[in-house]
């Protein structure tokens, strides 16, 4: 067991903001632990030592990717505390995390996985680096993905990151601001689920989502996913057609939600997770259409407790 019993959070001042600081002390105590924001401005080692590492630097390592001079010198900097510190756990390891914001790195990882089996998929994808119109084409037809699609930018975190846009028709093409990922619509009846996972522990809760939509000559149709999956949201792309009104909303399956998030949670070697499932209303198959690292965890039971239950197995098993 490490010397030192100090877990360091490195989260945004929103996170922050909305995370219950009292009672995360008083859960950290009780397993044996002191807990402390983590200051990225200055020193790590003047912050040490420390043993557990918690962040969510999903935002920093986007802005690093694209070329934020400043962000990038931080993200080195924790980086090199790490080597430095072989025994840090770190909650969740960056070179993972840097693979999961990407969404078709993501997206790649999702389909090599056996989930498959299970009656669970991710729509077909490609990526969009060139806005050439037979080259968009192309990679549509190579790829297999189907009218409308969905324009997703290439990093699934960022300022930029929940703009999106649903492409009916070939025509429209030359609304899609590259790069991005297109990734086939799937028809789920405006309802989403979201996996939190947080270590061997999962729950599940249901969102609204986009209503069904087809391939047509509508024009494209822009939206910030944010604003449609709210609890409370009241986007008109969530509510349902006349000739789609529901009987009775999809349910899922307990047994296979497990199964996504025990297969997701190795596959990406993190154990705070955030994936987006919808049911395939043609086929009852589960789609999932995206990822996320370090998610709300709004209606997650006692979050607190399962993450330290997380983090002293993961103690225990580094030290054994």
């Amino acid at each position: 067991m490490p010397s030192n019993k100090r877990i360091a959070f490195c989260l945004s001042e929103k996170k922050f903001h909305k995370l219950n600081w009292q009672e995360l002390e008083t859960v950290c105590k009780n397993y044996g632990f002191e807990v402390f924001k983590l200051n990225l401005n200055e020193s790590l080692e003047s912050q040490g030592p420390f043993c557990v590492l918690v962040h969510k630097m999903t935002d920093i390592i986007a802005s690093a990717n694209l070329g934020d001079i400043r962000c990038g010198k931080i993200i080195q900097e924790v980086e090199r505390y790490i080597s430095q510190n072989p025994s840090l756990v770190v909650i969740d390891p960056l070179p993972n995390v840097r693979k999961l914001i990407d969404r078709c790195s993501c997206y790649s990882i999702i389909h090599s996985t056996n989930l498959s089996a299970h009656n669970v998929f991710t729509p077909n994808f490609c990526t969009f680096r060139s806005s050439d119109r037979d080259s968009l084409k192309q990679q549509i037809k190579m790829a297999k993905v189907t009218y409308p699609f969905i324009c997703k930018p290439s990093l699934g975190h960022g300022s930029k990151a929940h703009e999106m846009s649903i492409i009916f028709n070939e025509k429209s093409l030359s609304d899609i601001q590259t790069p991005c990922v297109a990734q086939s619509f799937i028809q789920h009846d405006a309802v989403l689920f979201k996996i939190f996972v947080a270590g061997e522990k999962h729950c599940y809760v249901e969102r609204p989502s986009l209503k069904n939509f087809q391939a047509s000559d509508r024009d494209t149709i822009y939206f910030v996913s944010g604003d449609v999956s709210k609890s409370d949201s009241k986007s008109r792309l969530c509510v349902l057609d006349p000739e789609d009104t529901l009987i009775e909303k999809p349910k899922l399956d307990d047994k296979v939600i497990e199964i996504i998030a025990n297969t997701l949670r190795k596959a990406f070697g993190m154990d705070l997770l955030g994936i987006d499932v919808v049911i395939d209303k043609s086929t009852g198959k589960y789609a999932i259409i995206d990822v996320n690292a370090y998610p709300g965890y709004d209606g997650f039971p006692n979050f607190f407790e399962s993450l330290l239950e997380c983090i002293s197995k993961r103690i225990s098993s580094d030290f054994t």
